[in-house]
């Protein structure tokens, strides 16, 4: 995950537009758009900061093959749903698939999974060293208030010999929209029902405790500005902003690393797309004994009745095909073949 590169991530302008550009002026009117013929020279985008560091790669390379500007805002899954549901870009990306009532709004959209990622539990305390040991009920008992200092029994039940201060935990959640605050919050429903029950799955919960940051750049910050912070932010920002990263416990038992590997075995583990495209990874069986327990689809999200249909199916099929090879450098694994020949069968439908 070192490998990660950090100008891929801060230097998001130089292909990406911000907020305002994103999602301020309706992608079917965009220039050079052609509601007969489905083509244009540009196609504008928002949503997840989890794959923006990717789509930073995919728009000038694709600009050059193809001589499509890409424009993508990375406002959070969230704001990605509901600039496409307005059709004010000409496509949403979220790392959380759509809600029934989201998919109702959207009217027709469909959902491609058209990268692997994760999301990755990040904290800083005076004392601790990297890639400390966590469970998913302990993270719940956290995030719930339930345990409020590091030195507390069930942490250190997991760190035998390290020597952990009593300073108070402090967590840090998505105040925004977030794909990643969907799969931490999917993952805790997972393994804790007090989680279930009194919280749930989300990508807006409410957090019975901490302080709210937005986007993955305000959590990262926000972690390593408050000693005993603890926080969950998409995997290229690890490396990006020298985060430390806890080790989070598998339906196996172990600790496993979110490498390209360890969220590949995650992908293997899962069943197929369900009707509406989605794919869960989170929490895969023991058997998947290697499979990093935080992982994720992150899916674009295009109307099927799309003004600008020939160049949304060749940019979608670039970036599940050619567009991969930018991934394993930035902490997402190729797409799995099966996921591959799923999407375009999705994607021909666009236009259709």
């Amino acid at each position: 995950m070192r490998r990660v590169k950090t100008a891929a991530v801060v230097a998001l302008g130089l292909t990406l537009v911000a907020v305002a550009a994103a999602c301020g002026s309706s992608g079917s009117s965009s220039s050079g758009s052609n509601s007969g013929g489905g083509t244009s020279d540009v196609l504008t985008g928002a949503g997840s900061t989890l794959v923006a560091p990717l789509i930073s790669q995919w728009a000038p390379d694709y600009s050059k093959s193809a001589g499509v500007t890409i424009t993508y805002g990375p406002v959070g899954s969230g704001g990605g749903i509901d600039a496409i549901t307005a059709r004010s870009v000409d496509f949403g990306a979220s790392d959380a698939p759509l809600s029934s009532d989201q998919a109702t709004a959207c009217k027709d959209c469909l959902q491609v999974p058209w990268a692997l990622g994760a999301t990755v539990v990040t904290y800083d305390v005076k004392g601790v060293s990297d890639k400390l040991k966590l469970s998913g009920p302990v993270l719940a008992d956290i995030f719930m208030g339930s345990i409020t200092s590091w030195n507390d029994a069930k942490i250190a039940q997991l760190n035998p010999g390290v020597s952990l201060p009593s300073t108070h935990i402090t967590p840090i959640y998505r105040s925004d929209g977030s794909g990643d605050s969907y799969v931490f919050t999917s993952y805790l429903s997972a393994v804790s029902p007090d989680w279930k029950s009194q919280v749930g799955a989300s990508t807006q919960p409410s957090f019975p405790t901490g302080t709210g940051a937005e986007k993955n750049s305000g959590v990262a910050a926000a972690v390593q500005s408050t000693d005993g912070a603890i926080g969950y932010v998409a995997v290229s920002y690890i490396a990006a902003d020298s985060l430390m990263e806890a080790l989070v416990q598998n339906a196996a038992g172990k600790y496993p690393e979110p490498t390209p590997d360890a969220i590949t075995a995650a992908a293997t583990a899962a069943s197929g797309p369900a009707a509406d495209g989605s794919v869960s990874l989170v929490n895969p069986p023991s058997s998947a004994a290697d499979a990093y327990p935080l992982s994720t689809y992150t899916y674009a999200i295009v109307p099927k009745d799309s003004g600008k249909a020939t160049t949304m199916k060749a940019f979608l099929t670039y970036a599940i095909t050619d567009g991969q090879s930018f991934g394993p450098d930035l902490g997402f694994p190729p797409l799995p073949q099966a996921i591959v020949d799923h999407d375009k069968q999705v994607i021909a439908q666009i236009g259709s």
